[in-house]
């Protein structure tokens, strides 16, 4: 890949991370497992059947957990500190044969761009648990997986296509930040209740 096909798929890969991370690996391992794609750097070790089968495994359970209101919060809580370093990690790892100067920032960008995607989902997360009617968990949780497994897709095979998509998220993300930065804060209070022994009921209900 060239330079900028591999910032493309580190970048892309890093925000899909803070959507879905399971799925994102998942989609990764598998292409690279059968040769549709050949992925740059550290990616390369995400063929392995092990990694395939434990992301995939967490992806059914995700699946799931997602769609049920309340323990979808709680599920966003948990994740706040695995789908930011993880899609800081991705990144890192897409880039770690190029520049340090460039691995690191886009190891920086990555992390950015998996907290900006994962604190709107929670934000649109904590709307959605207030609604009356519990289709629209069904619905937000079917549309984030479209879009992450799209993404990933995206990230591997066009390049010009992803960019486009994080400009535009980034263009919206701004508009959007006072939401998200209200959810953040909702999540930081539900992890500090979590810690203090509270039920994850009353935790899925404070984050909400």
């Amino acid at each position: 890949m060239d330079w900028f096909s591999t910032l493309s798929l580190a970048l892309g890969s890093a925000w899909t991370s803070g959507i879905n991370l399971y799925a994102t690996v998942t989609v990764l391992g598998l292409l690279q497992k059968f040769g549709a794609t050949n992925l740059p750097g550290g990616l390369d070790v995400l063929d392995n059947w092990w990694i395939i089968g434990v992301a995939g495994f967490l992806y059914a359970i995700e699946f799931f957990a997602d769609k049920i209101p309340y323990v979808d919060s709680v599920w966003d809580v948990i994740h706040t500190f695995i789908r930011v370093p993880a899609g800081a990690i991705v990144a890192y790892a897409a880039t770690n044969q190029m520049d340090a100067g460039v691995a690191t920032v886009a190891t920086l960008l990555g992390g950015g761009l998996a907290l900006s995607s994962h604190g709107t989902k929670a934000a649109l997360r904590a709307t959605a648990n207030v609604s009356p009617e519990p289709v629209s968990n069904w619905i937000l949780s079917i549309l984030e997986d479209i879009i992450a497994f799209i993404g990933t897709f995206l990230a591997v095979f066009a390049p010009v296509g992803i960019a486009i998509v994080l400009i535009i998220f980034t263009i919206f993300f701004i508009w959007f930040m006072p939401k998200v930065v209200r959810a953040m804060r909702r999540i930081k209070s539900s992890v500090r209740a979590i810690f203090a022994g509270e039920s994850f009921r009353e935790v899925a209900r404070k984050s909400s």
